[in-house]
């Protein structure tokens, strides 16, 4: 089909917003060709596209400001981009936007080993953080799956986490403070490389609004020392029941490792296909990661085993060398990919009390059957943050539409037994329609004043975070 031409009124704004955005920004950082606006039509919830009206790729906070201060005036959308990897759609663009791409600003601009901070530029990607200290023994501990890509900026959007947030916590609680550009183009700095900064906690507001509020292009981010040692454990089970059982025994005992992370058996199978990993045939698979001195680690490790033994495991086995731990953990973070070699899903990101796994594991399994599609389990299961991966095909008409359906389905029974709508993932365009699940009118509506009071004309990261209908008054107005 072909596509609808511009009419002459539309391509008329576009040459005055792209001269606009080439006499603030150096030549080769506007993007209008619709050939090369094709890579950012998407981000990594590829069923949506939507080509940009352009692309611009800043190298500066000064370029950055400058650039939303011409939008500003024009009354032109922005949506902020840090690699393309949100799985929520928090990247992708309106027909009417630009999309402010925060790949070239990647520097390390200070670390304090005494102070234990970093100030790196948004674009930098997570794994590209700790590689700047790691020589020093140091490590930044947020690790999204996708660390190896994503970048700082769109971790503090959607306020990322990872495998080892059960015993480090999430971005929020690594991050110390911003430099964010505001939709006018004036320039905030919130927080600062000391651990409690006066005034209100906006740093609280900012981590997780999902380019909401302003775009942020630097941040100070907490380093620690690396752990003299850690080593991971595998515990298979018959059953994902049980294993969510384990992790629930293991959590209320008062221990704290510093992962634990749940397959099901369709993941499992999927990774060891692709990994190689050397993982058990069994129907649910914990990892459990420990750290610390060698007596710590041997002391954790005792407890573990005690607990796990009490739920009859079809397989206790700790790594007995650097090789094996880095293989365990090679088929977890290849779980994505391995699953895309499959079949196509849709990857969820719902958090539950730790103590409702067994029942919502069981409950998940029966609401797959009943829309007769297979769903896979792999999250970090310490801290209930779920993430179902629902298998479908996507050249099969109708089965996109009944996935997007067992997905609300599932997200609303993470809200039903006390969880929320997303623990990492942010919400993007996926959930805001289930936004009113989770969340009365006044509650709403009082999210909706802190967006006012940012970003008055409603012009940041356009149609994501809340229901159209909730925010069609605001962006008319």
């Amino acid at each position: 089909m072909d596509m609808p031409v511009p009419s002459p009124l539309i391509l008329s704004r576009k040459a005055r917003i792209v001269t606009r955005l080439r006499a603030v920004l150096p030549a080769d950082a506007v993007i209008d060709a619709g050939v090369e606006l094709r890579a950012y039509e998407c981000d990594a919830l590829s069923a949506y596209r939507c080509p940009p009206m352009a692309a611009i790729l800043p190298r500066s906070t000064a370029e950055v400001a400058a650039a939303l201060r011409v939008c500003h005036e024009e009354g032109v959308p922005v949506v902020p981009r840090g690699a393309g990897t949100s799985l929520a759609g928090g990247a992708l663009p309106t027909a009417d936007s630009v999309i402010l791409g925060l790949a070239r600003m990647t520097a390390v601009l200070e670390v304090s080993l005494a102070d234990r901070f970093i100030r790196v530029e948004a674009g930098r990607t997570n794994l590209a953080v700790t590689a700047a200290v790691e020589g020093e023994g140091f490590f930044y501990a947020p690790d999204p799956s996708s660390q190896l890509a994503c970048a700082i900026g769109g971790n503090i959007a959607m306020n990322s986490g990872g495998a080892h947030c059960l015993k480090y916590g999430v971005t929020t609680n690594n991050l110390l403070g911003v430099t964010m550009v505001l939709m006018d183009g004036t320039v905030v700095e919130v927080g600062g490389p000391w651990s409690d900064a006066a005034g209100l906690d906006l740093l609280g507001v900012i981590c997780g609004s999902e380019g909401q509020l302003g775009v942020v292009t630097e941040a100070y981010l907490r380093i620690l020392p690396k752990p003299e040692g850690a080593l991971p454990v595998l515990i298979g089970f018959q059953s994902s029941e049980v294993a969510g059982a384990c992790v629930t025994d293991i959590i209320k005992a008062g221990v704290l490792p510093v992962a634990i992370e749940f397959m099901d058996g369709p993941c499992i199978k999927a990774c060891e296909d692709f990994a190689r990993a050397g993982y058990p045939d069994c129907e649910a698979l914990l990892i459990v990661e420990v750290e610390g001195a060698e007596a710590e680690i041997r002391h954790q490790l005792g407890l573990i085993t005690e607990i796990a033994q009490r739920h009859n495991p079809v397989e206790l086995r700790a790594a007995a060398d650097a090789d094996q731990a880095k293989r365990i953990w090679l088929g977890r973070k290849s779980a994505f990919g391995a699953m895309g070699q499959i079949n196509d899903y849709m990857c969820l990101d719902g958090t539950i009390p730790v103590s409702s796994l067994p029942f919502v594991l069981r409950r998940i399994g029966e609401l797959s059957r009943e829309y007769g599609l297979d769903v896979a389990n792999v999250f970090h299961a310490g801290d209930g943050n779920m993430h179902p991966l629902i298998l479908y095909n996507a050249n099969q008409p109708g089965e996109q539409e009944k996935c997007e359906a067992l997905g609300a389905d599932i997200l609303r029974l993470c809200v039903e037994v006390g969880g929320c709508l997303t623990g990492e993932h942010g919400v993007g365009i996926e959930k805001r329609d289930l936004m009113e699940v989770q969340y009365g009118a006044a509650d709403l509506e009082a999210q909706l004043r802190v967006k006012d009071v940012f970003d008055p004309g409603w012009l940041l990261n356009p149609a994501k975070v809340f229901p159209l209908h909730v925010t069609a008054s605001r962006r008319a107005g």
